[in-house]
């Protein structure tokens, strides 16, 4: 067993060295946890009567808003396990709902989804000449990617949209949506399940409502984007490739790998799911373009996906995390949102049990305080200011960061600048 990156682990004994080693999370892990968290769930739901916590609309609320930021996490995944940080996502997901707003007016929802995936590839080609073949700064282009999709959108909605019926200089017109399904003889007795506010039962039947019944296809397309990511970059020779260029540039062009044009299909890839995480905001979420409607969830996404450690799993796990919130604060507001305090407080406790165990006592002090904090807020209100209520998602995103940080491996390559031959 071994302990890469850690000072004096050549002298440290193997089973020191195991102790400070996170453990695999594989898929019984991962079950595991998921079946305590709706138990916890359901639990919580039962002592404050905040039915909404485990209901089918507060689920397939979260599921719908998960999706762009996962998306635009996949983006970041892609670009930065080629070596390229994208903190321009948010510029691509910005032409992405106007390519979707544009197109889907005129010729259909599917295609204005296939024209914004095209135009956040276009931002993902530009990212890529700018970073990779002229070697600008990946901070300095991301930005200037943000700044150019918005203005670029602006400058287009003055042409395309002056005069049109239904639209503006700041919106398209109207588009059509896209097909939802569900399985079918499930709805009803679901439903019926979840309004008996059984323990467990009742949750799990609204949950698995939520997520079964009255799914936009489009979603249907992004999880399944989420496994494909997975196969290729793990389970392929070209995703082996593509890893190995944000790893060790050098050591890859060595054995025969063209760097630049992983870096250029990873990051061109990266566009395109920013793209797509557009368009479903402005087909799927919404009736078409809107200024400013993807509000920041580029970036959140590239938090989602630092947050799950540039992998597809955690990265799901992170960008549901926050659709899970949002959607809370959303439908619910005050209620669900401070037994909230006491879903999040709970397991904070736990876990710093558990990293005091492990010896990782910075964490654990963190996390005692914080989740302290939570369980004193919940047990001394009532309810929860109309303000804070609205910041839910964004300050749970961050406090699951901070915890996350103690895990965190990026590529080793990311963000370092690479030219041809380098490391001769």
């Amino acid at each position: 067993m071994s302990l890469v990156g850690t000072p004096g682990a050549d002298i440290e004994p193997d089973a020191e060295r195991a102790r400070w080693q996170m453990p695999r999370t594989g898929w019984p892990f991962v079950l595991l946890a998921l079946a305590g968290l709706i138990v916890l769930m359901s639990v919580i739901r039962v002592i404050t009567g905040a039915n909404d916590l485990t209901s089918s609309g507060t689920i397939a609320s979260a599921l719908a808003l998960s999706v762009p930021i996962g998306m635009a996490g996949l983006g970041g995944l892609w670009s930065e396990r080629s070596g390229v940080v994208n903190i321009g996502l948010e510029g691509m997901m910005i032409l992405g709902t106007w390519g979707a707003g544009w197109a889907g007016y005129q010729w259909g929802a599917w295609t204005g989804v296939l024209v914004g995936v095209a135009m956040g590839a276009v931002g993902g080609l530009v990212h890529a000449v700018a970073t990779v073949t002229f070697g600008v700064d990946h901070i300095v282009s991301g930005v200037a990617i943000n700044i150019l999709g918005l203005g670029v959108t602006q400058y287009l909605s003055v042409i395309a949209f002056q005069g049109v019926p239904g639209a503006g200089q700041s919106q398209s017109p109207p588009t059509p949506s896209i097909q939802k399904v569900s399985i079918p003889g499930l709805s009803d007795p679901l439903l019926t399940l979840q309004n008996k506010h059984w323990f467990l039962v009742s949750d799990i039947a609204g949950i698995a409502r939520g997520l079964l019944t009255g799914v936009s296809l489009l979603t249907v397309v992004a999880v399944l984007l989420l496994f494909v990511t997975y196969f290729v970059l793990w389970r392929t020779p070209f995703g082996l490739r593509l890893r190995s260029c944000g790893e060790s540039p050098t050591a890859a062009e060595s054995l025969g790998v063209n760097v630049y044009l992983m870096k250029y299909w990873a990051v061109i890839a990266s566009g395109a799911f920013a793209g797509l995480g557009g368009a479903f905001l402005a087909i799927v979420a919404g009736t078409g373009y809107r200024e400013g409607q993807t509000g920041g969830r580029g970036y959140i996404g590239l938090a989602a996906m630092i947050f799950g450690n540039w992998r597809p799993g955690g990265l799901a796990a992170g960008a549901a995390l926050f659709g899970y919130t949002d959607s809370l604060q959303l439908r619910s507001g005050d209620s669900s949102v401070h037994a909230l305090l006491l879903l999040i407080g709970v397991p904070l406790v736990g876990y710093a049990v558990w990293a005091a165990y492990r010896r990782h006592f910075v964490t654990a002090v963190f996390a005692v305080v914080i989740g302290a904090a939570a369980l004193a807020w919940y047990f001394s209100t009532d309810t929860i200011p109309g303000d804070f209520t609205q910041m839910t998602p964004y300050v749970t995103t961050l406090l699951v960061l901070a915890l996350a940080s103690q895990r965190l491996r990026p590529p080793a390559a990311d963000g370092l600048p690479y030219r041809r031959g380098q490391g001769g």
